[in-house]
């Protein structure tokens, strides 16, 4: 076994350098304020043979970049001629959960979706793919996947290449695992080709002067240590959610699926020359999805995932044809890029502790599925229920045998630090994901404004997308408390509440309602944990709520009526 996985590798590095480049496909864009986006069936030749068929988005795979400007309000109509459902996300951009299109918001075979909304994102590089339970890892391996590039006036008044496809390039890094009949496999732990914008053995042509890179991690599941040939520095200029603050001058930027990143790298006077982004794979430690060793220790293995040339080895991505320059060419960077807030850690309302751990321990946990804080995702249970404006400080802590790429939808957030210590350079802007190696733990702060009182919850979950359809996700709600309704105009006469705030030594909380709608009660701590659970109240004015020695803090009552459902804040003191 390990003569044939070291052919393997040598075959890999000499057929990397040997085929034939081919020219990277750009990806054609929409803009303006009103977006159509047709979801349908192809195929695609990435072989000499039988096609590949595939899924698109206004095309046979991948869609076009969506060209936004912050503040504009964007109607977007999604067509599905799949033949199956799916959804649209859309993937780091701040907006009402209604319109996030996660797995609740299905758009059948042959309807439409009509999500409308403000851009209220800074500058930055986002991107939409399917969010359907089960189904995500399927249509985004088949192509579904497509860049938002957000735009607005900090950004334009910098000196940066934005030239769409002459000095400013979209590149979706992906592998994927190929049958004997060119169809793709998904899911597959066997991912051994490479592609970038659906492009094998890709080149791309580049003018000498500063270029500036959009990449997207688009796997299923695999990490890549960003490099150039060489080990050349480059600049990263911008992270999930935007710029950063100054350009970080690096080697190497790991990426796992999910994140993007931005770059610039000045090929001046290196006209005539060629330069390779790689992955150097061979750098990374145990538990990493792309390492030797997916596991934390070599006794934990993957179906399928060895021997594959990919895992714990540099290899090319795409193959950098330096041209000559373009007209009034960018052939600086700037010392300085935009100003970045974090938020201060004295101003989190609460920390929440999250828990990642196999749902079967020992060594061949990496087969199984994944839980957070001991459950697996349920569509009908609502994790956490978050107070609008609510400054939360989330505590991940990583108890698998594997690293996780964890997201959270609605917010940006910003790492406060890893196992204790600052993040690095490269982590301190706005970030929707962020990796959590095993026995780490990350913490992050954020605030949930904007948007509350949705009938449709919000995700955060592990961004491998096998994990993810196999259950490594919650969902949250964001509530408004100054109103206590959602979804409902109900009359807050309707009920009563008392006594609130409760002492812990009187443990009867009373609720009174007139029109008996009431059909259930449920109490949450403020780590979003059901304390209590309370059902059916036929003709009962007065419900008694035995609190059962709850311990001194805030709560949240959670009541079922007939049409609506109330939040309410209780306070034990």
């Amino acid at each position: 076994m390990k003569t044939r996985a070291l052919l393997l590798i040598v075959i890999f590095h000499l057929t990397t350098w040997l085929v034939a480049q081919n020219q990277v496909i750009i990806p054609d864009t929409l803009s303006g304020t009103e977006f159509n986006l047709n979801l349908q069936n192809g195929t695609f030749v990435f072989y000499a043979g039988q096609p590949t068929n595939t899924m698109g988005v206004n095309g046979n795979i991948l869609g076009p970049t969506l060209l936004m400007n912050m503040g504009n309000f964007v109607d977007i109509t999604v067509n599905n001629n799949l033949g199956e459902t799916t959804t649209i996300h859309w993937h780091g951009m701040h907006v009402s959960a209604s319109n996030d299109g996660g797995p609740h918001t299905t758009i059948a075979s042959g309807t439409s979706w009509n999500p409308k909304f403000t851009v209220m994102d800074k500058a930055g590089t986002y991107w939409y793919h399917p969010h359907l339970h089960e189904k995500t890892n399927e249509h985004v391996s088949k192509g579904i996947a497509g860049f938002i590039i957000v735009r607005d006036s900090e950004e334009a008044g910098l000196e940066l290449p934005r030239s769409y496809g002459v000095d400013d390039f979209p590149l979706v890094i992906q592998t994927k695992d190929f049958d004997a009949d060119n169809q793709i496999v998904a899911p597959s732990n066997s991912d051994d080709v490479v592609m970038v914008n659906a492009t094998i053995n890709p080149q791309l042509d580049v003018p000498a002067q500063v270029v500036r890179l959009r990449l997207l991690n688009g796997s299923s599941m695999r990490v890549f240590n960003i490099g150039l040939s060489g080990n050349s520095s480059f600049y990263q200029i911008g992270t999930d959610g935007g710029l950063l603050a100054e350009p970080v001058s690096i080697t190497r930027l790991q990426m796992s699926p999910g994140e993007r990143a931005e770059l610039l790298i000045d090929f001046s006077g290196m006209e005539g020359q060629s330069i390779q982004l790689m992955s150097y794979a061979s750098e990374f430690q145990n538990g990493l999805y792309g390492a030797t060793y997916p596991g934390m220790m070599s006794m934990m293995t993957l179906n399928g995932y060895n021997p594959n040339p990919l895992n714990g080895s540099n290899f090319n991505i795409i193959n950098f044809q330096v041209v000559s320059q373009t007209e009034n060419p960018v052939t600086t960077i700037p010392s300085t890029l935009v100003e970045v807030n974090p938020i201060p850690e004295s101003e989190a309302n609460l920390t929440r502790n999250l828990t990642f751990t196999p749902e079967t321990m020992g060594p061949d946990q990496l087969n199984g599925n994944f839980l957070i804080n001991g459950s697996s995702f349920k569509m009908d249970v609502i994790n956490y229920s978050i107070p609008l404006n609510n400054t939360e400080i989330w505590s991940i802590f990583n108890q698998s045998g594997i690293a996780h790429p964890f997201h959270i939808h609605d917010v940006q957030f910003f790492i406060l630090d890893r196992n204790g210590n600052p993040p690095p350079a490269s982590e301190q802007g706005r970030k929707d994901v962020i990796i959590i190696k095993p026995q780490e733990t990350v913490r992050f702060i954020t605030k949930f404004e904007d948007f509350a009182n949705d009938s449709v919850p919000y995700m955060a979950h592990c961004h491998m997308l096998v994990h993810e359809d196999d259950g490594m996700m919650l969902q949250f709600e964001v509530v408004d408390e100054t109103t206590q309704v959602r979804n409902t105009d109900w009359d807050n006469d309707d009920f009563y509440i008392y006594p609130n705030p409760i002492s812990s030594n009187n443990q009867t909380l009373i609720i009174s309602q007139k029109n008996n709608s009431l059909k259930k009660v449920e109490i949450f701590d403020a780590n979003g944990r059901i304390q209590i659970t309370l059902n059916t109240f036929i003709e009962q004015e007065k419900i008694n709520v035995e609190l059962n020695g709850m311990r001194k803090g805030i709560y949240f009552l959670k009541l079922y009526g007939t049409d609506s459902i109330h939040i309410k804040k209780l306070i034990i003191f």
